[in-house]
């Protein structure tokens, strides 16, 4: 993956405007960060930059016109974005150190839950899920340590890279386990990142 053009600063955290796969530009269509409030405070995972092929504003013609609070609250229109066949690169960077395990297991819940919701959770989702968890078992999570998932003809590329170590990589080829894991990321108001979907809304919405 290479990167092209300037920066978008996410938390203090730099992400390119746009980034080329083998053969594609990917611009950067929404960003935001994961986290809880605590005691009134609110503690940072997680900064998250989307980005997705322009040409799946052409996916989304019939919003044409819908403003992005409008957007930001229907779930269908982000299905068709989950579903649209383009290419789609997650840049996640950590903010709070966390160990991998813990992502892991976060990431297999997440999407084994919305499995077993839709009657998809069968023995080869189980054992799809059991790789991804092994993969992020022995990894620590640094503070700026990368994951990206790389989206492209219904499988997923997970990649993690720390400084000073080199990339790792896992390929998800289970297709409904690729489905979740987008659901989990850009899923509407079933997204793990409501600033990231808002951004996304706003972005898509002003492409349309």
């Amino acid at each position: 993956m290479g990167v092209v053009g300037e920066v978008v600063m996410v938390d203090e955290i730099p992400f390119p405007h746009q980034i080329t796969t083998t053969n594609k530009t990917l611009s950067l269509l929404g960003q935001g960060i994961t986290g809880n409030v605590m005691l009134c405070l609110q503690i940072k995972f997680t900064a998250i930059g989307v980005y997705l092929e322009p040409e799946v504003a052409s996916h989304l013609q019939q919003w044409k016109g819908k403003p992005a609070t409008e957007l930001v609250e229907d779930d269908s229109f982000f299905d068709v974005l989950i579903s649209a066949p383009v290419e789609k690169f997650l840049r996640i960077v950590v903010i709070k150190e966390i160990k991998g395990s813990q992502y892991g297991v976060q990431l297999e819940s997440a999407v084994r839950n919305r499995l077993a919701a839709e009657d998809k959770y069968e023995e080869e989702e189980e054992e799809a899920l059991e790789k991804i968890v092994e993969f992020f078992q022995s990894k620590y999570f640094k503070k700026d340590s990368v994951i990206t998932i790389f989206f492209a003809s219904n499988t997923a590329e997970i990649a993690y890279t720390a400084k000073g170590k080199n990339e790792s990589k896992i390929k998800v080829e289970n297709a409904n386990v690729v489905e979740m894991i987008q659901m989990w990321y850009l899923g509407g108001t079933r997204g793990v990142s409501p600033t990231t979907i808002a951004s996304l809304a706003e972005n898509i919405g002003s492409l349309l």
